[in-house]
């Protein structure tokens, strides 16, 4: 890790990376990663952190269900400050956390593009979107 990167505070986040995020953005190594955007599951809510991975196909799936028209991204991220287990899955539909799933309410920096990763098939980014669509679940902002 980075020196300027702030190790996390919750005792319960075990993960030291490397850390992924999915997306159809186009972006540069450098670039920041913030919240403050409008869920990709719930457009209605405008999310107060930013959410990553420690596994590069759960950032591939996050990164095929994500909005818009570009090609499917997943970046190498680094947590600029601290960062929690994601509470939308973890002990609430998986306990622990096996999906490796994190959030921060500090930017992620983007030092690196993956290319390999485990892609879904169309059927099966169908199923996942009938699955959150259905979802009558709350986002825990």
């Amino acid at each position: 890790m980075a020196s300027d990167i702030i190790p996390p505070t919750d005792q319960h986040v075990l993960d030291e990376g490397p850390f992924y995020h999915g997306t159809r953005a186009d972006l540069r190594i450098g670039d920041l990663l913030m919240a403050g955007f409008n869920s990709n599951y719930k457009p209605e809510i405008v999310m107060n952190h930013i959410y990553f991975t420690a596994l590069p196909n759960g950032a591939g799936l996050a990164a095929a269900l994500a909005q818009g028209n570009g090609p499917e991204r997943v970046y190498l991220v680094e947590p600029t400050g601290s960062f929690e287990n994601d509470p939308n899955v973890t002990d609430k539909k998986f306990p622990g956390n096996p999906t490796r799933s994190y959030r921060s309410a500090a930017p992620l920096r983007i030092v690196g593009e993956v290319t390999e990763w485990e892609r879904q098939t169309p059927e099966q980014i169908q199923h996942w979107r009938v699955l959150l669509a259905n979802n009558k679940g709350e986002i825990i902002n």
